[in-house]
Order: C-alpha cells, then sequence, then structure tokens
C-alpha cells in the first residue's frame, strides 16, 4: 500500500522549470497559484527536494484558499535544509518531515531536530538516492494517503522511473526560454514507443495559463 501520487508543476511552453540562471518565479499567472493551493489543500502531504528548498525557500502551504496546509515532506540525504528555512523556520517544523541517510552528520541531525522537524531515515541505494516504493510505503504507515509531488526534476524522474506517479497536473504558461532546467530529468526512455502515455486528459485555461490535468499509463 502507498499513497496516492499526483505530480505538479509549472513549466514553460518549451519544458523548463527553471531559467538558466536558476530563477523559477514567476513561471505561472496568479490564477494558477491558486488552483495548486487548491491542490495542495486536498492532499495529505506535499514533497520536493533540497534542490527545491535552497534554490527557491518555498513555504509550502495553503495560502491563497481556505484549507489545511499540507505535511511537508523533503528529500534531504545529508539534511543541507538550514535551520532559517521556510520549512522550519517559525515553527513550520512541526509538520515537516525530513528524509535522510542515517548516516547524515549528527550535529545537523540535532539541529533539525532541535527546530521541530521529523527525520525519516532511509538508507541510499547504490548511486546515492533512495528507493521511492519503499519511502512512499513508509508513508504509508504514516498516514498519509495523499502526496502531491511539486519537483524538483530529478525527484519527478525518479518517482516516474519507479512507476508511482498516479496523477499529472501541469500548468503550461505561454513562455519561452530556449535553455534553462527541464522539468523532468533522464528517466531512461530512448525511444518513442516507449514514451509514458496519460488518460483521462482535461485540459483547461487558467489565466493565461493552460492547465492540464490526467492520469499516468504505463507500458
Amino acid at each position: 500500500m502507498r499513497p496516492l501520487v499526483t505530480l505538479a508543476y509549472a513549466q514553460t511552453l518549451d519544458g523548463r522549470i527553471a531559467a538558466a540562471d536558476g530563477t523559477s518565479r514567476w513561471i505561472s499567472g496568479e490564477a494558477s497559484l491558486v488552483r495548486t493551493h487548491q491542490l495542495r489543500a486536498h492532499h495529505d502531504a506535499i514533497m520536493v527536494g533540497i534542490g527545491t528548498i535552497l534554490a527557491d525557500n518555498p513555504r509550502l502551504t495553503v495560502r491563497h484558499v481556505t484549507g489545511p496546509d499540507p505535511i511537508r515532506i523533503v528529500i534531504d540525504r545529508n539534511l543541507r535544509t538550514p535551520p532559517t528555512a521556510s520549512v522550519l523556520a517559525d515553527g513550520a517544523a512541526t509538520r515537516t518531515w525530513l528524509v535522510c541517510d542515517p548516516q547524515a552528520p549528527v550535529d545537523r541531525q540535532f539541529a533539525c531536530q532541535a527546530c521541530g522537524a521529523t527525520l525519516i531515515a532511509q538508507l541510499p541505494t547504490a548511486d546515492g538516492s533512495f528507493a521511492m516504493l519503499p519511502l512512499l510505503h513508509h508513508l504509508a504507515t504514516r498516514g498519509v494517503r495523499t502526496l502531491m509531488l511539486e519537483g524538483g526534476s530529478r525527484l519527478i524522474a525518479s518517482m516516474l522511473r519507479a512507476r508511482c506517479v498516479d496523477r499529472i497536473a501541469v500548468t503550461i504558461a505561454p513562455k519561452i526560454l530556449g535553455q534553462g532546467i527541464p522539468a523532468i530529468a533522464d528517466i531512461g526512455i530512448t525511444t518513442m514507443s516507449d514514451a509514458l502515455q496519460f488518460g483521462d486528459i482535461q485540459l483547461s485555461q487558467c489565466g493565461s495559463d493552460i492547465w492540464l490535468e490526467a492520469t499516468v499509463r504505463y507500458a
């Protein structure tokens, strides 16, 4: 048993989630932001990687709509999340779980716990990442039934490679960068016949953006 996973992110028309200099605010418009917060309010937890925390310092809360804040889950192998990060500061840590290597520096473990964060120790695989499916099973035992995955690109790729994404909710902004950070890193697909496909596709306009929702179909 694992949580139902919804992958949600905003990208430019050419599939970038950030510019070459790392800036990502704001790809999408205000209306899309409100809809994203509505989606957050309907999930038990929201997951991002440490790269997203260090680059954007997101709060990962529901601010633009009425609803409960999800539990914040950060994949942070070596506990690089600074105590001043929005997910830890000012009492936020009591609703923040950090997934880390049990061998993460002890001083950082103490610092994160002192802020009130919950540490979830997971042994990394040979390539230094975490196996997604066992992690999701563990989150289910902690009461997480629905999970919203917001990035970054390597974490998204890991979850897709593990076939753990059930739905997508992608905001497509009418902007082109030409270069920058791709929305999804390599997932090992090298031929068109193996491309991931989608069902129950719903397209709608959200302000000046296009909002796409669908279920994921794995070969």
